[in-house]
C-alpha cells in the first residue's frame, strides 16, 4: 500500500494524468461543440473574397423581399450533396423559403407521371402555390468556351427561377433586326441569355415584318447597322419614342464609313450626333495590355450608384458621343447624364492606313470624349423618353479577345462589361431587383492596363528582391563590426 501511494505521488505519474485528462476533456469539448453546431445548423464560414460558396448579397436582398412562400423541391439528390446544401442556405436567409427533400422517387409515381421521370432521375422544383420552374443537374452548370471550363451556376439558376415564379409579368425586351452588322444570335448570345435567365422575354424585331414597335416593347435595342434604316423604320421608331419608349444603343457605327440619314434622326432627336472615327487612348492606364485600341473607362450612373464597387468597361475602337448645344437640347426636352468618359490624352482616328498607334497630325486633337450616357427626353408632362446609349457593340458581343499566347477572353467578360450592359437595360425595364454586380465562380481573368501590370509585377517580384537585398547587406555589415 505504501509504495502504492509513493507511486501516486511521483510527479511523472501526476502530470500524465493531468495530461489525459485534458486530452480527454478536449476530445468531449470537440464532440459536444460538432454536435451542437450541427444541432443549430449554423451557416459555414466562407472566406473567399467573392464568397463563392455562400449565398452572394444580391441573391439576399432578392429574397429579403419575397412575399410568397416558396418551396425548392429536391428530387433524387442524394448523389449532389453540394445541391442539397447550396438550397439549404436559402432558409437561413428567410423563412418564406422552405426545401422539401424526395430521396426515393420509386414511391412517388405523382411526380414521374407530372414530370416525365425515371427512378433515377433528379430534378429541382421551385414552386409556389400557382406557378413553377424546373432544374435539371445540367442547368447548375455552365461552359466558358473561352477556356473551356465548365462554370458552376447554382445559385444564380435557383435564384434566378425564384424570381420568375414571383414576378407578376416578365419585362418584354425587342431587339431590332434586318438590319444589323452583326449577327445579333451570335454576337450577343451571352447578353441575350443572361437577359431570359434574369426572367425577361426576349424577341428580335423586323418593323418591315411586324409593321411597329409593339406595344408591349419594355426596351428596344438597337445594333451596329450594316445599313441605314428604312423610313417606315424610321418613322414607326420615333412613334415609339413619342410614347415613351426606352433604347438601348449599342453601336460601333462610328467605325463604319456608311451614310445613314434615317438612323441619324432618331439620335438627332436626343440632341445626338457621332462622326466617323475611332478613339485610341494614350494614357497606359487607360488602354487594355498596352493596345490604345482597347479603352477602358470608369463606368458611373446615378442607376448604379447603390452599387458599392467601382465599375470599368473595355470598349473596342469606341466612337465619339456629340451632344447638340444646351439651347437644342432645350428645344428638345432633352437632359442627358454622362456614364462614361475616355481620358484627357485620347484622341479620334479616322485615317486607318496610319500605321503608329500615336497621334500624328492627321489625328484630331486630344481630349476626353463621351463614349456612354443616360439620356431623357421629356414628351410631356406626364411622358418621359430615355435612351442609354454606348458608342461600341464590341463591348457587349461574344467577340475573342487574345489576352495572352495561352487564352483569350469574350470582350463582354472583360472588366464590369456585362454587369453594366444588363445593368443598364434592367434600369429601362424598371428591374431595379436586377440591377447588381452578379457573382461568378470563374476564375478571375489577369486583365489590367499596362500602368497596373507594372505595378503588380513590381510588388510581387522586384519589391521582395529589394528587400532580401538590403536584408543580405544589413547582415554582411553587421557581421563585420
Amino acid at each position: 500500500m505504501k509504495k502504492l501511494l509513493e507511486i501516486i505521488k511521483n510527479k511523472w505519474l501526476i502530470k500524465g494524468t493531468t495530461t489525459a485528462a485534458l486530452v480527454v476533456i478536449v476530445i468531449a469539448c470537440y464532440i459536444l461543440l460538432n454536435w451542437g453546431v450541427e444541432k443549430i445548423n449554423l451557416e459555414d464560414l466562407d472566406c473567399t473574397e467573392k464568397k463563392l460558396y455562400s449565398l452572394s448579397s444580391e441573391t439576399k436582398d432578392k429574397i429579403s423581399k419575397l412575399d410568397k412562400e416558396i418551396t425548392i423541391q429536391l428530387i433524387n439528390m442524394n448523389n449532389y450533396n453540394y445541391v442539397i446544401e447550396y438550397a439549404k442556405k436559402y432558409t437561413k436567409s428567410t423563412d418564406k423559403i422552405k426545401i422539401e427533400e424526395i430521396l426515393d422517387l420509386s414511391s412517388r409515381v405523382d411526380l414521374m407521371t407530372k414530370y416525365n421521370l425515371e427512378n433515377n432521375d433528379s430534378l429541382i422544383v421551385v414552386k409556389t402555390d400557382n406557378k413553377e420552374k424546373t432544374l435539371s443537374i445540367s442547368d447548375l452548370y455552365t461552359i466558358d468556351y473561352s477556356t473551356y471550363e465548365q462554370v458552376d451556376r447554382t445559385e444564380e439558376a435557383i435564384t434566378n427561377a425564384i424570381v420568375e415564379i414571383t414576378l407578376d409579368e416578365k419585362p418584354q425586351i425587342y431587339i431590332l433586326s434586318g438590319k444589323a452588322y452583326y449577327k445579333t444570335e451570335e454576337s450577343l448570345a451571352s447578353i441575350i441569355s443572361k437577359l431570359k435567365e434574369e426572367s425577361n422575354e426576349v424577341e428580335y424585331l423586323d418593323i418591315l415584318i411586324k409593321g411597329e414597335v409593339p406595344e408591349d416593347c419594355d426596351c428596344l435595342i438597337i445594333t451596329t447597322l450594316a445599313k441605314d434604316i428604312t423610313e417606315l423604320e424610321r418613322d414607326r421608331i420615333s412613334e415609339y419614342i413619342q410614347r415613351g419608349g426606352k433604347i438601348m444603343m449599342l453601336t460601333s457605327q462610328n467605325v463604319l464609313d456608311i451614310d445613314t440619314p434615317n438612323f441619324d434622326q432618331i439620335l438627332a432627336q436626343y440632341g445626338i450626333s457621332m462622326e466617323y472615327g475611332a478613339i485610341f487612348e494614350q494614357d497606359s492606364a487607360k488602354m487594355l495590355q498596352n493596345a490604345p485600341e482597347f479603352v477602358v473607362v470608369s463606368a458611373n450612373a446615378s442607376y448604379m450608384q447603390d452599387i458599392d464597387m467601382s465599375l470599368k468597361m473595355c470598349l473596342t475602337d469606341p466612337g465619339k458621343i456629340q451632344f447638340a448645344d444646351e439651347d437644342k437640347l432645350n428645344e428638345l426636352g432633352v437632359e442627358y447624364e454622362t456614364i462614361a468618359t475616355t481620358g484627357e490624352k485620347s484622341f479620334v482616328r479616322t485615317n486607318f492606313d496610319i500605321d503608329t498607334y500615336s497621334r500624328t497630325d492627321k489625328d484630331g486633337e486630344e481630349g476626353s470624349s463621351i463614349v456612354g450616357a443616360l439620356v431623357t427626353k421629356k414628351i410631356s408632362d406626364d411622358i418621359s423618353s430615355e435612351l442609354i446609349i454606348f458608342s461600341n457593340e464590341i463591348c457587349a458581343s461574344n467577340l475573342q479577345v487574345p489576352i495572352s499566347n495561352q487564352y483569350y477572353m469574350y470582350a463582354v467578360n472583360l472588366h464590369n462589361n456585362e454587369d453594366v450592359i444588363l445593368n443598364s437595360i434592367s434600369h429601362l425595364t424598371e428591374r431595379t431587383d436586377t440591377i447588381t454586380i452578379r457573382k461568378t465562380s470563374e476564375e478571375e481573368k489577369y486583365t489590367v492596363t499596362d500602368q497596373e501590370d507594372a505595378i503588380i509585377k513590381t510588388i510581387i517580384f522586384i519589391l521582395p528582391v529589394l528587400v532580401i537585398g538590403v536584408g543580405i547587406v544589413v547582415w554582411q555589415v553587421r557581421r563585420r563590426k
